[in-house]
Order: structure tokens, then C-alpha cells, then sequence
């Protein structure tokens, strides 16, 4: 990534700014400036002060007027701090009119959200969609980060006679960007192969949604034992993990933990993050987990939807989730999402109280996806047969010859390729597709 300067001192304190324009926005702004003090600290930056400002319209130089400006800056330098955190989206040169007017380190909330996904990511697929985000964001704001870009570049290499060094820098950042994006392709390819490999042997899967911090690694971690990291912090995990649960009807199931979404997402971060989302537009069906402690968590569940709908997955079959129950003082605000979401499933991963419902739950979405089908198999298809026994409920077995009849319960995707698979080893071998729903046959 290309090295940006870096600040003369380390930001020590904080001021945190939350504008609006609606009187009636007040009590969502000050939420999310809730939630941007949690953003804050999860960098470890102390926060000294938090400012709620309201202004009647936005203005191009410094998004509200330089009154209220002035008195932010004042503020910010009676207490001596050092930054000021603006919950709202700076344009480039609205950032730069604030750090010369306030003589200090201004950033928004989009650089709170890059640089903690800059600290948090592990894989290489993760580091990779942080530097492409981080490059694109940093683009249109190089005159911020470099104090040398007056001077002219010449000689071997350079783009024409007096070339800037903000030219140079900015051709430099377009290639690593080219070069992010063909890297990412390359993720994108594999993922596509290892999904072929899974398809090869179906198991039903499930995508884990939902706003940060709502406890998805820690229910991944109770249904799974999967060896996960679990913190109380926005963002504490970035990378997919995927694992396998066995079913209370003995069907496999594989349960993928996604990136936390939050309000006020950078829209290049979705972009950005597309490989790792598309685990949940490529799931069989989603489970969309959300805190029940949270006051704002309609606001939560809708930010959720909006993002699925962005990857073209909020027409999936839903379970909805909601965890943390233990934590809810008000039994009202339980009944009254009860009445909004009559078939989702209340749980306290902490307890475990609910945790047996939904893991019941899961496996009706799974034999929703099931069919009944019929199959003669040669003896001498052991590997079929063991796959059968693993992966599909066998009703009925009996031995004709040299071959097994098998009556069996099993994933859509799995009947296909058993189908396949008999098919290419003799039309013989496969009775014709006959589907069995709820006692009833259908012969196709």
C-alpha cells in the first residue's frame, strides 16, 4: 500500500461531532453518535468531548456554517485535544477546510470504520479488501496526507516535463489499486472453486447475518464449538469461519459467521467486502441475528436489510434471531417484537435458554430443502453409499441381487448429483425420480 505520511504526533483525545438537520432527527443522531464513541474506542482513542449540532441546511465549505464551526474548533482547543471525529460524511475538501481552520487532525466516521477493519483483518483476502477500500478513500484526499506535492518530478520515469509529485503519487495509488482488484479476483475465482468442491459433496449451508456486535461469533461458537474470537467490541471479527453442525435429524449443516454491518457502512466497504459477503447470497438460508437489548434494534435490523438487498440476498428464506434476551429489563419491549416478528426465535447465547428452539428450527429449514428419493445402487458403490448414510436419513434399505434399494431423505442438491452419478455409471442403476412429500408420491 502506498505509505501516507504519517501524523506529527499520535491523536492522544477526542471531540466527537454528530450534525443533523431535522429537529426530529435528534434522538437518531445522538444513537448514532452513541455508536461512533463505540467505533472510537474500539481504536483505543480516549474521548474527552461529544457535540450534538444542529444546522437548517448542509454548506459545501464545511457542511454547517462557520459559526458553528467556529464554536467546535473553540471547544476542541479550550480542552486541548487533538482530534475531531465528525459521525457525518466529509467530502475531501470539506475535511481539509476543517484541519486548516482548526489547525488540528479532523477525520469522519468512514476513516474510524477503515482503520479499525485495517487493525482487524487477519486473512489475506480481508487485508486485501481494507487496502483496496483505504486506497480509494485516500485518493481524493493526497493533498491532505502529503506536504511535499508542490514539487516538480523530471528525468527517467516521469509522465511528462514538471510532473507533480501529487501526479506521481496518484498514478502510484491507481496502480496498487488495479493490482488490489486483480488480487481480489483471484479470491473470488478460488471461492467459486471451492464452492464447486462443495457442491460436489451438497451439505445444506447457512449464512450468519447481522449488525456488529450482536453476538454471531459467540452463537457460531455454541452451536459449533468452533474455535472463534469473541469480544465486546464493534467489528471484533472480519473474517468468515465456517462450520459443520450435525442436526437433530442427523443432517449436516454448515454455518458460515459473516462481517458485522453498522449504520452509516461505507458503501465502498460493501463494494470492498463483496467476496467475503457473497457467502450470504450463495447460503441456503440466512439466519439474521439481532441484539434484543438494543433500543435501536429496528433501526439495526433494517441497516441489515438495506445491506442484503445491496448483495441481491434479502429474498432468501430468514430466520430471524434474537439474542441477548437475558440483558432485557422491559418484558414489554420482548412482547412487542414478538408481535412485529411473530416467527422468529428468541435465544441468550450466554444461557442457552432458546438455543435448543432454534437449533430445531434450523433443521425444519434444512427439510424444507429436502426431497424423498429412490435409488438401486450397486454393492459396489461403497463410496455412494457411505456419502448416503453420512449425508441423507435412510428410511428403508433392502439388498436385490447385487444391488442396494435405498429409500432415502436428502438435501435437493444431493438427489441431483446422486442422480448424476447414477445416471453416468448405467440408466439401470436409477428408478425414475419419484418425490415423496409428506406421504404422498409424486412421479416425475
Amino acid at each position: 500500500m502506498i505509505d501516507i505520511k504519517a501524523k506529527e504526533k499520535m491523536v492522544e483525545r477526542a471531540l466527537l461531532v454528530g450534525a443533523y438537520t431535522e429537529v426530529t432527527g435528534r434522538t437518531e443522531a445522538a444513537s448514532l453518535l452513541e455508536e461512533l464513541e463505540e467505533l472510537v474506542k474500539t481504536l483505543g482513542i480516549p474521548i474527552m468531548d461529544r457535540m450534538l449540532v444542529h444546522h437548517r441546511e448542509q454548506h459545501a465549505r464545511l457542511l454547517i456554517g462557520t459559526g458553528k464551526a467556529d464554536e467546535i474548533v473553540a471547544r476542541a482547543k479550550e480542552q486541548g485535544l487533538d482530534v475531531i471525529i465528525f459521525d457525518n460524511e466529509l467530502t475531501p475538501s470539506q475535511q481539509r477546510n476543517w484541519e486548516k481552520l482548526a489547525g488540528m487532525t479532523v477525520i469522519d466516521r468512514q476513516e474510524v470504520i477503515l482503520d479499525i477493519f485495517a487493525r482487524r483483518a487477519q486473512t489475506r483476502e480481508a487485508r486485501l479488501q481494507v487496502e483496496l477500500a483505504q486506497l480509494e478513500y485516500s485518493l481524493p484526499r493526497l493533498t491532505r496526507a502529503w506536504g511535499h506535492l508542490v514539487r516538480q518530478g523530471g528525468g527517467i520515469g516521469a509522465r511528462g516535463e514538471g510532473e507533480t509529485q501529487l501526479e506521481q503519487d496518484k498514478r502510484r495509488i491507481r496502480n496498487t489499486i488495479d493490482r488490489c482488484k486483480r488480487e481480489l479476483e483471484q479470491v473470488r475465482q478460488s471461492r467459486a472453486t471451492q464452492r464447486k468442491d462443495r457442491k460436489r459433496t451438497p451439505v445444506p449451508n447457512a449464512a450468519i447475518v447481522g449488525y456488529t456486535n450482536s453476538g454471531k461469533s459467540s452463537l457460531l461458537r455454541r452451536l459449533t464449538g468452533a474455535d472463534v474470537l469473541i469480544e465486546d467490541k464493534l467489528f471484533a471479527t472480519l473474517d468468515t469461519t465456517t462450520r459443520k453442525i450435525a442436526l437433530p435429524n442427523k443432517q449436516p449443516l454448515l454455518l458460515t459467521d459473516t462481517v458485522g454491518f453498522v449504520r452509516k457502512l461505507p458503501h465502498r466497504l460493501v463494494e470492498a467486502f463483496n467476496a467475503t459477503l457473497e457467502e450470504a447470497t450463495v447460503s441456503d438460508f440466512l439466519i439474521h441475528l439481532l441484539d434484543a437489548s438494543q433500543p435501536e434494534v429496528m433501526a439495526f435490523y433494517n441497516t441489515t436489510m438495506k445491506v442484503l438487498a445491496e448483495l441481491g440476498a434479502d429474498e432468501k428464506r430468514m430466520l430471524v434471531v434474537f439474542n441477548k434476551i437475558d440483558k432485557v429489563r422491559d418484558s414489554t419491549a420482548i412482547a412487542a417484537l414478538r408481535t412485529h416478528f411473530p416467527e422468529a426465535v428468541f435465544i441468550s447465547v450466554h444461557t442457552g435458554e432458546g438455543v435448543d428452539e432454534l437449533i430445531q428450527r434450523m433443521a425444519d429449514l434444512v427439510s424444507n430443502g429436502m426431497v424423498t428419493r429412490e435409488f438401486l445402487i450397486p454393492q459396489s458403490a461403497g463410496g455412494l453409499l457411505a456419502q448416503l448414510h453420512r449425508q441423507a436419513r435412510v428410511l428403508e434399505t433392502t439388498y436385490e441381487g447385487d444391488s442396494v434399494r435405498l429409500v432415502v431423505v436428502l438435501p435437493a442438491r444431493l438427489a441431483e448429483t446422486c442422480e448424476n452419478l447414477l445416471k453416468e455409471g448405467g440408466a439401470e442403476n436409477l428408478i425414475n425420480p419419484t418425490i415423496f412429500t409428506d406421504k404422498l408420491i409424486v412421479t416425475g
